[in-house]
């Protein structure tokens, strides 16, 4: 009874997720429509939309695996990896609202643009384009193994509760989230994810409510941890979680600025004065929303040592809400139906991220690969097809690489975040607000950025001490410095862009 009712919450979720596919389906004329919606969404949408799509299975699987890990092996200087980089995040949020947001909707309205890689190759009119050619490739590189995470926490979701084989819960998790994409494109992928930003906040609340309650108190929660040094920083022991360590854990919220799924939200938005409410609403979620993952984590930790899972073989931290999830479904009809808001939360939190994913991804295909190198001319139909069928293809492609079970949701996330925030941020925020910028400068940047990703991540950190952290901090200076140096090297951008900034610049003043 107890498993037939969370089968029937979860299936009820997914069937509301399609329907709402099916509903937006008629709203796409053509693949401009299909990727920006129209340059329609309401501030509401805009913010929980962008956060949602953020967040993914990362928030309520990787981000409380993180914190509990630090239980799990006795590490003294608490969950700091978690806690900056939940910090880091918060803001980065609000900075790219606030400085990236309305600029980008006005500049990419003003050029045409449609997708990231449009926008740096129509802000800087590279008509070669080399520009749009290795952005779209960056894009495709990094969102594939991020879409594919998602799908990985489908099936170890669906296999740790019902012992459904993992490959056959990531084939249909995928299947169910690509058919509603191609489907109803961006506008649905927005209003579903407005819809799982709700699910995901009720399962928090639900989490910390059961665990608080199972331990017995919020003090007790804390007197079983192993460390009273929770944010790293130096205790009685001596030891702290280190300087290098927390400026890089903070450098995640560099990489808001760089995030194509995220970017879109911005250049979809019907009222660019409606977005200094999307910030406030954005903000106030993502602090709450991380902060109660990170309590998940330091309350899952007292619920796995008092249930004697710690040490045992098979334990997975980045499980542990699915673990309590099930404890409470133990308790009455009532309890297993809340556990299935809370299973269905941990999907709203994959889906929200996948959809936008494969969109950002397929985009990057059809609009800035297909339409710019091979079909120049296409039909607005032919346009739509091509948008759906890769939509299908990278989604097939993302299942592919997610075949490993034992793949860590966390670190396949901060890779991709890492790639986007050291290849795009840097020249986002330069394309915004640095004139003299060209398109030699914005070239070496996008390859600089992406490339020392690789080498920091698998060659210079491997060195250990200093260099042992997260690859984005030295992948966005370097990126930033190519882009200043080789524009300052090379001849300055021609009248017509210059003056297409300034008036962007006059334009934003007076809106």
């Amino acid at each position: 009874m107890t498993t037939a009712l969370i089968i029937f919450s979860i299936v009820v979720y997914m069937t509301v997720m399609i329907v709402i596919g099916f509903i937006y389906s008629n709203r796409n004329k053509n693949s401009d429509d299909f990727y920006l919606g129209g340059r329609k969404l309401g501030p509401l949408v805009t913010a929980m939309s962008a956060e949602a799509s953020d967040m993914s299975s990362w928030l309520l699987m990787g981000l409380p695996g993180v914190a509990l890990l630090t239980g799990v092996a006795g590490n003294t200087t608490g969950f700091a990896e978690a806690f900056w980089t939940a910090l880091g995040l918060a803001i980065g949020t609000y900075l790219n609202f606030l400085f990236v947001a309305r600029k980008i909707r006005l500049y990419t309205e003003k050029t045409g643009s449609n997708t990231v890689p449009d926008f740096f190759s129509d802000r800087f009119r590279d008509k070669s384009g080399i520009l749009m050619l290795v952005s779209a490739i960056i894009i495709i590189v990094f969102f594939i193994p991020y879409a594919g995470s998602g799908f990985s926490a489908i099936g170890k979701l669906m296999e740790s509760l019902f012992g459904v084989d993992y490959h056959l819960a990531l084939i249909l998790g995928a299947a169910v989230i690509a058919l509603y994409t191609v489907i109803g494109g961006f506008t649905a992928a927005s209003v579903t994810d407005l819809i799982q930003s709700i699910v995901m906040t009720v399962a928090l609340i639900v989490i910390v409510g059961f665990g608080i309650n199972h331990a017995g108190g919020i003090e007790n929660i804390f007197s079983n941890l192993p460390t009273e040094n929770y944010f790293g920083l130096m205790g009685t022991d001596g030891k702290s979680y280190g300087v290098f360590p927390i400026a890089s854990t903070l450098a995640w919220g560099l990489g808001y600025f760089g995030m194509p799924h995220i970017l879109l939200r911005f250049m979809a938005i019907k009222n660019d004065k409606k977005l200094a409410l999307s910030r406030r609403i954005a903000t106030i979620w993502v602090v709450i929303s991380m902060a109660v993952a990170i309590l998940i984590g330091v309350i899952g930790y007292n619920f796995a040592l008092t249930e004697g899972m710690i040490g045992a073989e098979g334990f997975d931290s980045e499980r542990i809400i699915i673990y309590m999830a099930q404890a409470i479904s133990k308790n009455g009809v009532f309890a297993a139906i809340v556990a299935g808001v809370i299973i269905a939360g941990i999907l709203a939190a994959t889906m929200s991220t996948a959809d936008s994913q494969l969109l950002a991804a397929a985009s990057s295909v059809s609009e800035n690969i297909v339409k710019r190198f091979m079909v120049r001319n296409m039909s607005a139909k032919a346009g739509m097809w091509v948008a759906r069928v890769t939509v299908i293809i990278i989604a097939m492609i993302s299942v592919i690489l997610a075949w490993d079970p034992n793949s860590s949701v966390f670190r396949i996330v901060s890779f991709a975040w890492a790639g986007f925030g050291a290849a795009f941020g840097p020249l986002v925020l330069m394309a915004l607000f640095w004139r003299r910028t060209n398109k030699y400068g914005a070239i070496a940047g996008v390859i600089s950025g992406g490339a020392m990703i690789f080498i920091w991540k698998f060659g210079i950190a491997k060195l250990g001490g200093v260099f042992a952290i997260y690859e984005l901090l030295p992948a966005f200076i370097i990126s930033l410095i190519a882009i200043v140096v080789v524009s300052l090297l090379t001849p300055a951008p021609e009248k017509e862009i210059v003056d297409e900034f300034d008036e962007m610049k006059k334009v934003m003043k007076n809106k």
